[in-house]
């Protein structure tokens, strides 16, 4: 049996290989929970999102998910309605959940864009709060049947002049801009910049997946398929040590950087750890590159 072949498959991306699914927290970028599936495993199914939802708020300490609004992000993927109704439904456990995720565009949610009038379209905003260029947002809730959805929820399209190389349906053709659209729920108050803005942050979860194809994620090394479950959560424990490190131990542009700067400036770095005077201490080698001779930063660094 070739390498990798057990359960896998031919992607839509023209790769081979597997279809996990992750889930990582927007602040510190560590990973949650992941699961190994098939490339069969269908990009929708709502038993496998309610099942990492469950595991990664198993892993938030109870004084955060107890008491603390825990916004739930996802593409169109995460929109299955059973899916939303468990995002629901945890909030009468005690868990502040609400959801902002993508939405297929539809016959019926492309006729609700035609017929919105341009008075209804609004500037959309950069992260920054500036404005965002030949982008603008308008809010289709009461134009598109969404009865079997949680109550409160609201429908937002955002419009924009596509950029060179972006994937156009027939419909972003026609009309000459692509359209993305999104559910937020049940907490969606404020304006429509802001919801927009606040969705397409889900964006950075890209971020994450490709720090961590250079971990693990993108090389399992065996051809049965549960070897390379165990080695997706070695690989996601790999991700989160680099987490941690950055969140906890490292300044300046070392929080940020990916893990192979991280990996050349720091942890392929000559050193070991002695002790002394009842304290653990890092010895750094003098002709590390980012070694200084300023005594705040001696190379001879305690252990936090």
């Amino acid at each position: 049996m070739p390498l990798g072949e057990e359960q896998a498959a031919p992607t839509y991306k023209c790769g081979y290989g597997y279809h996990p699914l992750l889930c990582f927290p927007d602040i510190t970028g560590e990973a949650l929970a992941g699961v190994l599936r098939p490339v069969i495993a269908g990009a929708d199914t709502a038993a496998d999102h309610i099942a990492v939802l469950d595991a990664a708020l198993a892993q938030i300490p109870d004084a955060h998910r107890h008491g603390t609004d825990i916004l739930i992000r996802a593409d169109s993927a995460g929109g299955a309605k059973v899916f939303l109704a468990h995002v629901r439904a945890l909030r009468e456990r005690g868990i502040h959940t609400f959801f902002s995720v993508g939405y297929a565009v539809t016959e019926p949610v492309r006729r609700a864009i035609r017929a919105l009038p341009d008075r209804l379209w609004h500037p959309a905003l950069e992260q920054d709060g500036t404005l965002r260029t030949g982008a603008e947002v308008a809010e289709l809730t009461g134009t598109v049947d969404l009865a079997d959805h949680p109550d409160g929820t609201r429908i937002i399209v955002r419009r924009e002049r596509p950029h060179p190389g972006a994937q156009l349906s027939l419909f972003d053709l026609d009309e000459g801009m692509r359209h993305q659209v999104f559910l937020t729920a049940p907490h969606g108050e404020g304006s429509l910049q802001h919801l927009e803005v606040r969705h397409r942050a889900h964006a950075r979860v890209e971020d994450r997946i490709r720090c961590g194809n250079n971990t693990g994620l993108g090389r399992f090394p065996s051809r049965h398929f549960a070897i390379n479950a165990a080695w997706l959560e070695l690989a996601l424990t790999a991700v989160d040590l680099l987490a941690w490190t950055q969140v906890l131990l490292l300044n300046g542009e070392l929080v940020s950087v990916e893990p192979k700067k991280l990996r050349y400036r720091l942890l392929h770095a000559a050193a070991r750890i002695t002790r002394g005077g009842r304290r653990p201490y890092l010895r750094i080698s003098t002709t590390w590159p980012w070694w200084s001779t300023r005594p705040e930063r001696r190379a001879s660094a305690m252990l936090a």
